[in-house]
């Protein structure tokens, strides 16, 4: 099997890739998101995870490289990480009560054959209603600080969010079932490489 790379600085990325068992590395890419381009969520997705798979791609030979990345869509807003407490309460006084989308774009690039496929799932996620206070604590906890949208559903978030139609490892980062789909393509089946 050709070598895998995963192009990401997330910790929740890496832990949802070693679910499928397979054989990976890590190299972080360095492109910097904007969130401001003028793309539909879905387009900006994808082509967010391929210029970071991209950025990494070059560096390596004969080897599948996956990238992703994940924000947030209210009303047509796109929410990234928060840069601090403050803009983590204003996401989460925004998102309360109310129902949101978790966009993810994959990428995979085969570095020998330069074959590549980009792929956006999205999630809807529902958002119980929230007193001030526990805004606030939440915050406090500073779990919020590097999540899209202000929230983990994988931490303690998950006790604000009342139900999620789609799938859940989106939101967490990657989309397994149709990342598992897309390495199929390129010659990965996750189940017939572990089992």
């Amino acid at each position: 099997m050709k070598k895998i790379v995963l192009a990401s600085a997330s910790p929740r990325r890496k832990e949802i890739l070693e679910i499928t068992g397979l054989k990976f590395s890590v190299c972080v890419s360095d492109y910097e998101e904007d969130l401001n381009l003028k793309l539909n969520p879905r387009e900006l997705a994808r082509f967010l995870s391929r210029k970071k798979a991209e950025t990494v791609a070059h560096k390596y030979r004969d080897t599948i490289i996956i990238a992703a990345d994940t924000f947030i869509v209210f009303k047509n807003k796109l929410l990234g990480k928060p840069r601090d407490d403050r803009e983590a309460e204003k996401m989460l006084k925004m998102l309360n009560g109310k129902a949101h989308s978790v966009i993810t774009g994959f990428t995979i690039i085969d570095t020998g054959s330069g074959k590549k496929l980009s792929r956006s799932v999205e999630t809807k996620v529902y958002f119980k209603r929230l007193s001030l206070n526990e805004i606030r604590a939440y915050v406090r906890s500073k779990e919020p600080l590097d999540k899209a949208g202000a929230y983990a559903i994988q931490g303690i978030g998950a006790v604000f969010i009342e139900k999620i139609e789609g799938d859940y490892f989106n939101v967490v980062g990657l989309p397994l079932c149709a990342l598992a789909e897309g390495l199929k393509r390129f010659g990965v089946d996750v189940l017939k490489e572990v089992l």
